[in-house]
């Protein structure tokens, strides 16, 4: 991954501007407005605008995506207590693009979810997520409480959960395909993983009552190694260009995809 913060060629701020016109025109405007009123010049006359801070592809991240990033987490229940870093969260923006764009190319038609299946996922989170217990999102009451305590619409919410759900089944087509669980290695974990978990006078539930359970557990480990392999690929071959140095992070797999999926 190329990260230039300094010296930009011709051709890349154009390859910014088609990625984020609306960006550009807006600052190219405010220039303009300064330049024939100088007055409007000074600090407290400035418009604060949106910038890019990463281009993925000729398509861009703006710093307003990270931040919605950032508080669009406390609908996922496997970040409970954990608070997304802007780093992590262009991390998470880069993954999910590459993967989008993957999807376009392929069959986005086939991964494409219903309402019903959005619908059956946000009620899963309004039911489930921690964050959203407290606020008693099960009524509409609470959940538009909750929407609002955390600066979310339900058209953001909806467009997120769908891509989520899309993302998700692209992962389970082109992963899941072809791998195989053998008895002997659900019979490891129930005995080596599941049973030690059990304290001495639990009752601890029978191995074909669990199989199915352990079954998928075993499947999605694989599918995780099988997909963060694919996406570190993904990176290499494409144009990924951070340009906010203090949004930098580490080089990793990403992990956007299902979690961050």
């Amino acid at each position: 991954m190329r990260n230039r913060t300094q010296t930009r060629h011709k051709s890349k701020l154009v390859l910014i501007c088609e990625g984020a016109m609306a960006v550009c025109l807006a600052a190219l405007g405010a220039a303009l407005g300064l330049a024939q009123n100088p007055a409007q010049a000074s600090p407290a006359n400035a418009v604060v605008l949106d910038r890019v801070v990463a281009v993925v592809n000729n398509q861009a991240i703006l710093v307003s995506d990270v931040d919605e990033e950032v508080r669009l987490a406390v609908l996922d229940p496997g970040e409970a207590g954990v608070v997304l870093t802007p780093q992590r969260a262009l991390e998470q923006l880069i993954s999910r693009a590459l993967i989008q764009q993957q999807i376009r190319q392929e069959d986005a038609q086939a991964t494409e979810p219903t309402q019903a299946d959005v619908d059956a996922r946000l009620k899963e989170i309004r039911r489930e997520v921690p964050a959203c217990i407290h606020f008693k999102c099960a009524t509409e009451q609470g959940w538009a409480a909750f929407l609002a305590a955390h600066g979310l619409t339900p058209k953001r919410v909806g467009s997120y959960l769908r891509y989520r759900v899309q993302i998700l089944r692209f992962i389970e087509q082109r992963f899941r395909q072809g791998i195989r669980i053998t008895p002997e290695e659900i019979e490891a974990y129930y005995r080596e993983t599941l049973r030690p978990q059990y304290t001495p006078g639990e009752a601890i539930p029978p191995l074909d009552e669990v199989a199915p359970r352990i079954q998928e557990i075993l499947l999605e480990r694989q599918v995780n190694v099988l997909f963060d392999d694919w996406l570190k690929n993904l990176r290499k071959q494409g144009d990924v260009d951070v340009l906010d140095p203090a949004l930098e992070a580490p080089e990793t797999p990403g992990g956007a995809g299902k979690g961050g999926a």
